[in-house]
Protein backbone atom coordinates (compact mmCIF):
# COMPACT_ATOMS: atom_id res chain seq x y z
CA UNK A 1 0.00 0.00 0.00
CA UNK A 2 1.36 3.42 -1.02
CA UNK A 3 0.94 5.93 1.80
CA UNK A 4 0.24 9.43 0.47
CA UNK A 5 0.36 12.85 2.11
CA UNK A 6 -1.42 15.90 0.67
CA UNK A 7 0.01 19.39 1.26
CA UNK A 8 -1.97 22.31 -0.15
CA UNK A 9 -3.43 25.45 1.40
CA UNK A 10 -6.71 25.02 -0.51
CA UNK A 11 -9.11 22.62 1.18
CA UNK A 12 -11.02 21.91 -2.03
CA UNK A 13 -7.82 20.87 -3.78
CA UNK A 14 -6.96 18.47 -0.97
CA UNK A 15 -10.47 17.10 -0.97
CA UNK A 16 -10.31 16.35 -4.68
CA UNK A 17 -6.90 14.71 -4.36
CA UNK A 18 -8.07 12.61 -1.42
CA UNK A 19 -11.03 11.27 -3.41
CA UNK A 20 -8.76 10.31 -6.30
CA UNK A 21 -6.19 8.60 -4.10
CA UNK A 22 -8.50 6.78 -1.71
CA UNK A 23 -10.49 5.12 -4.49
CA UNK A 24 -7.36 3.24 -5.61
CA UNK A 25 -6.81 -0.22 -4.13
CA UNK A 26 -3.04 0.20 -3.71
CA UNK A 27 -2.84 3.64 -2.08
CA UNK A 28 -4.32 5.68 0.74
CA UNK A 29 -4.10 9.22 2.13
CA UNK A 30 -2.52 9.05 5.58
CA UNK A 31 -1.99 12.76 6.29
CA UNK A 32 -2.89 16.28 5.14
CA UNK A 33 -1.47 19.73 5.81
CA UNK A 34 -2.35 23.25 4.70
CA UNK A 35 1.06 24.88 5.22
CA UNK A 36 4.73 23.96 5.28
CA UNK A 37 5.26 23.91 9.04
CA UNK A 38 2.31 21.63 9.58
CA UNK A 39 3.51 19.46 6.69
CA UNK A 40 6.90 18.84 8.30
CA UNK A 41 5.31 17.94 11.63
CA UNK A 42 2.88 15.50 10.02
CA UNK A 43 5.61 14.13 7.78
CA UNK A 44 7.74 13.13 10.75
CA UNK A 45 4.72 11.69 12.53
CA UNK A 46 3.02 9.76 9.71
CA UNK A 47 5.98 8.92 7.42
CA UNK A 48 4.17 8.72 4.06
CA UNK A 49 5.79 7.14 1.01
CA UNK A 50 4.80 9.99 -1.34
CA UNK A 51 4.03 13.63 -0.63
CA UNK A 52 2.03 15.74 -3.07
CA UNK A 53 3.38 19.21 -2.31
CA UNK A 54 2.09 22.61 -3.34
CA UNK A 55 4.85 25.18 -3.76
CA UNK A 56 3.09 28.44 -3.04
CA UNK A 57 1.73 28.35 0.52
CA UNK A 58 1.59 30.80 3.44
CA UNK A 59 3.83 30.55 6.52
CA UNK A 60 6.34 28.15 4.89
CA UNK A 61 6.37 27.45 1.17
CA UNK A 62 7.02 24.14 -0.54
CA UNK A 63 10.62 24.96 -1.42
CA UNK A 64 11.51 25.42 2.25
CA UNK A 65 9.76 22.13 3.02
CA UNK A 66 12.01 20.47 0.43
CA UNK A 67 15.09 22.07 2.00
CA UNK A 68 14.10 20.76 5.41
CA UNK A 69 13.50 17.26 4.01
CA UNK A 70 16.86 17.26 2.22
CA UNK A 71 18.60 18.27 5.45
CA UNK A 72 17.04 15.46 7.51
CA UNK A 73 18.46 11.96 6.84
CA UNK A 74 15.43 10.43 8.57
CA UNK A 75 13.18 11.79 5.81
CA UNK A 76 15.37 10.76 2.88
CA UNK A 77 13.04 7.94 1.81
CA UNK A 78 10.05 10.25 1.30
CA UNK A 79 9.28 10.85 -2.37
CA UNK A 80 7.98 14.32 -3.23
CA UNK A 81 5.87 15.34 -6.20
CA UNK A 82 5.41 19.08 -6.70
CA UNK A 83 1.84 20.04 -7.59
CA UNK A 84 1.82 23.28 -9.56
CA UNK A 85 -0.51 25.48 -11.59
CA UNK A 86 2.14 26.25 -14.17
CA UNK A 87 3.91 23.68 -16.33
CA UNK A 88 7.34 25.28 -16.07
CA UNK A 89 8.55 28.10 -13.86
CA UNK A 90 11.58 28.83 -11.70
CA UNK A 91 9.92 27.20 -8.70
CA UNK A 92 9.89 23.87 -10.53
CA UNK A 93 13.58 24.11 -11.41
CA UNK A 94 14.53 24.89 -7.83
CA UNK A 95 12.30 22.09 -6.55
CA UNK A 96 14.12 19.60 -8.78
CA UNK A 97 17.47 20.80 -7.47
CA UNK A 98 16.21 20.22 -3.94
CA UNK A 99 15.27 16.62 -4.65
CA UNK A 100 11.65 16.61 -5.82
CA UNK A 101 10.86 13.48 -7.77
CA UNK A 102 8.97 15.42 -10.42
CA UNK A 103 5.88 17.52 -10.79
CA UNK A 104 2.28 17.40 -11.97
CA UNK A 105 -0.21 20.10 -12.89
CA UNK A 106 -3.27 20.73 -10.72
CA UNK A 107 -5.52 20.10 -13.71
CA UNK A 108 -3.87 16.74 -14.49
CA UNK A 109 -6.26 13.98 -15.51
CA UNK A 110 -7.13 11.65 -12.60
CA UNK A 111 -5.55 8.63 -14.28
CA UNK A 112 -2.30 10.54 -14.78
CA UNK A 113 -2.21 11.66 -11.17
CA UNK A 114 -2.49 8.16 -9.70
CA UNK A 115 0.05 6.95 -12.27
CA UNK A 116 2.38 9.72 -11.11
CA UNK A 117 2.12 8.57 -7.51
CA UNK A 118 2.99 5.00 -8.49
CA UNK A 119 5.92 6.11 -10.67
CA UNK A 120 7.50 8.24 -7.95
CA UNK A 121 6.81 5.66 -5.23
CA UNK A 122 8.80 3.19 -7.34
CA UNK A 123 11.77 5.59 -7.40
CA UNK A 124 11.41 6.78 -10.98
CA UNK A 125 11.44 10.42 -12.12
CA UNK A 126 8.17 12.04 -13.07
CA UNK A 127 9.57 13.97 -16.01
CA UNK A 128 8.50 13.33 -19.56
CA UNK A 129 11.23 13.44 -22.23
CA UNK A 130 9.90 16.78 -23.51
CA UNK A 131 9.96 18.32 -20.04
CA UNK A 132 13.39 16.82 -19.37
CA UNK A 133 14.73 18.43 -22.54
CA UNK A 134 13.41 21.79 -21.35
CA UNK A 135 14.99 21.28 -17.94
CA UNK A 136 18.26 20.30 -19.60
CA UNK A 137 18.30 23.28 -21.96
CA UNK A 138 17.46 25.73 -19.18
CA UNK A 139 20.15 24.42 -16.84
CA UNK A 140 22.65 24.18 -19.69
CA UNK A 141 22.18 27.90 -20.27
CA UNK A 142 22.45 28.65 -16.56
CA UNK A 143 25.56 26.53 -15.99
CA UNK A 144 27.80 27.08 -18.96
CA UNK A 145 30.56 26.02 -18.65
CA UNK A 146 29.78 23.03 -16.38
CA UNK A 147 29.70 23.67 -12.65
CA UNK A 148 31.41 21.53 -9.99
CA UNK A 149 29.33 18.66 -8.64
CA UNK A 150 30.36 17.02 -5.36
CA UNK A 151 31.12 13.33 -5.76
CA UNK A 152 31.42 13.39 -9.55
CA UNK A 153 35.01 12.12 -9.39
CA UNK A 154 33.83 8.99 -7.56
CA UNK A 155 31.68 7.81 -10.47
CA UNK A 156 32.95 5.02 -12.66
CA UNK A 157 32.99 5.57 -16.43
CA UNK A 158 29.87 3.42 -16.76
CA UNK A 159 28.06 5.35 -14.02
CA UNK A 160 28.92 8.65 -15.71
CA UNK A 161 27.61 7.25 -18.98
CA UNK A 162 24.37 6.05 -17.40
CA UNK A 163 23.88 9.39 -15.60
CA UNK A 164 24.25 11.18 -18.93
CA UNK A 165 21.59 8.91 -20.43
CA UNK A 166 19.26 9.56 -17.49
CA UNK A 167 19.57 13.28 -18.25
CA UNK A 168 18.02 12.65 -21.68
CA UNK A 169 14.76 11.59 -20.05
CA UNK A 170 15.03 7.94 -21.07
CA UNK A 171 13.68 5.19 -18.85
CA UNK A 172 15.86 2.34 -17.57
CA UNK A 173 14.43 0.06 -20.23
CA UNK A 174 15.20 2.55 -23.02
CA UNK A 175 18.75 3.07 -21.73
CA UNK A 176 19.25 -0.68 -21.47
CA UNK A 177 18.15 -1.16 -25.07
CA UNK A 178 20.45 1.60 -26.32
CA UNK A 179 23.49 0.25 -24.46
CA UNK A 180 22.74 -3.48 -24.86
CA UNK A 181 22.48 -3.94 -21.11
CA UNK A 182 19.80 -5.46 -18.90
CA UNK A 183 17.34 -3.08 -17.19
CA UNK A 184 18.53 -4.46 -13.85
CA UNK A 185 22.12 -3.49 -14.65
CA UNK A 186 21.05 0.01 -15.63
CA UNK A 187 19.01 0.31 -12.45
CA UNK A 188 22.05 -0.69 -10.39
CA UNK A 189 24.25 1.95 -12.04
CA UNK A 190 21.56 4.61 -11.61
CA UNK A 191 21.23 3.78 -7.91
CA UNK A 192 24.99 3.90 -7.39
CA UNK A 193 25.29 7.22 -9.22
CA UNK A 194 22.48 8.70 -7.12
CA UNK A 195 24.14 7.49 -3.92
CA UNK A 196 27.57 8.87 -4.84
CA UNK A 197 26.15 12.24 -5.91
CA UNK A 198 23.77 12.37 -2.94
CA UNK A 199 20.77 12.71 -5.26
CA UNK A 200 17.46 12.18 -3.47
CA UNK A 201 15.59 11.43 -6.69
CA UNK A 202 16.14 10.48 -10.29
CA UNK A 203 15.00 13.97 -11.28
CA UNK A 204 17.74 15.47 -9.12
CA UNK A 205 20.24 13.18 -10.84
CA UNK A 206 19.14 14.78 -14.12
CA UNK A 207 19.93 18.22 -12.72
CA UNK A 208 23.33 17.14 -11.40
CA UNK A 209 24.28 15.41 -14.65
CA UNK A 210 23.45 18.57 -16.58
CA UNK A 211 25.36 20.75 -14.12
CA UNK A 212 28.39 18.49 -14.53
CA UNK A 213 28.17 18.70 -18.31
CA UNK A 214 27.70 14.95 -18.79
CA UNK A 215 26.61 14.14 -22.31
CA UNK A 216 25.72 11.00 -24.24
CA UNK A 217 28.36 9.93 -26.75
CA UNK A 218 27.24 7.91 -29.74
Amino acid sequence: MIRVMLVDDHQLVRMGLRVLVDREDDMEVVAEADNGRQALARLRQDRPDVMLLDIRMPDMDGLEVLRQIAADPALRAVRVVVVTTFEIDHYVFEALQLGAGGFILKDTAPSELVHAIRVVAAGEALLSPSVTRLVVSTFAERWAPPAPVDGLETLTDREREIAAWVATGRSNNEIAEALYLSPATVRTHVTRAMTKLNARSRAQLVVLAVRAGLTVTT
